[in-house]
């Protein structure tokens, strides 16, 4: 009795280490971690958002409430029409330190345009030392407009974790899901008019954003790989440079995002 309980547990350890061994052993001779980079492109739509707007010299402490915001982009006119870093482009860089455990590192960046412009918006607050409660025609004859339109460039440093879904037999085609969570800087480039004083349009570091990313991956010949991510981002600007002043903002964003691009493996080889 005794003899044939150890024979039965014997069988159930064995069969439980079969598949451990066979992917040991599938996987003996492969470098320990992988880089990737991709290049694409993107769409989004804002949340409602207010823009402050202060300057104190001109004794204007105001803001534009309940604002919308739209993207912009690029391709208006049919694809491949512009160069490609005009329209908003997205790019990834990413290390796999741990392929068993599908836990890596990646710098993404989103070239993201916002424009409000082109509607009446409310303005409250103090307008040359007087209160002001009115609505105005936001729009470009009126000397107004506002643009993060050279981007209102997300950058995040994010922790990534990679499930496989499916895998060929001849290992010419991988289906993978990656989870993305991260933060950083904005870095915008601020070019505004409010009742016809315009700023000097420029680049600088705005704020800060988080984000969340989900993409499903499909790599084909174990170096290509296409991949569709959907992304949810907060972004708060502040110090924005304007006419005499400074503007501030805070909004969501809801990204789609298709991109192209390379993976390799590095690093030593499992014995």
């Amino acid at each position: 009795m005794m003899k044939l309980t150890a024979n039965v547990l014997f069988a159930m350890v064995a069969i439980a280490l079969v598949p451990k061994c066979a992917q040991a052993q599938k996987n003996k001779g492969k470098r320990k971690h992988e880089i990737y980079f991709s290049w694409g492109y993107n769409t989004e739509w804002y949340t409602h958002s207010n823009v402050y707007v202060d300057q104190p010299v001109l004794g204007n402490n105001y803001s534009f409430r309940d604002i919308k915001g739209h993207d912009h982009k690029g391709w208006d006119d049919g694809l491949m029409t512009k160069a490609f870093t005009i329209p908003q482009y997205n790019y990834r860089l990413g290390f796999i330190f741990n392929k068993e455990k599908g836990l890596g590192f990646e710098i993404n960046f989103d070239h993201t345009k916002f424009i409000f412009a082109d509607q009446n918006a409310r303005i409250k607050g103090t307008f040359v030392n007087k209160p002001v409660d009115s609505t105005v025609a936001f729009n470009a004859q009126n000397g107004f407009f506002y643009y993060l339109n050279n981007g209102a460039n997300f950058l995040l440093f994010n922790i990534v974790k990679r499930w496989h879904v499916y895998e060929s037999k001849n290992e010419n085609l991988k289906i993978n899901f990656l989870g993305k969570a991260g933060i950083g800087p904005v870095i915008p480039h601020v070019e505004n008019s409010f009742f016809g004083q315009k700023n000097d349009p420029h680049f600088q570091l705005g704020g800060w954003n988080v984000g969340v990313e989900g993409a499903l991956r499909a790599t084909f010949f174990k170096y290509v790989y296409i991949e569709y991510a959907n992304k949810l981002d907060y972004a708060r600007y502040s110090g924005l440079r304007i006419y005499k002043g400074t503007a501030r903002q805070a909004f969501g964003t809801y990204e789609m995002i298709l991109s192209f691009g390379l993976t390799f493996p590095v690093g030593k080889r499992v014995s």
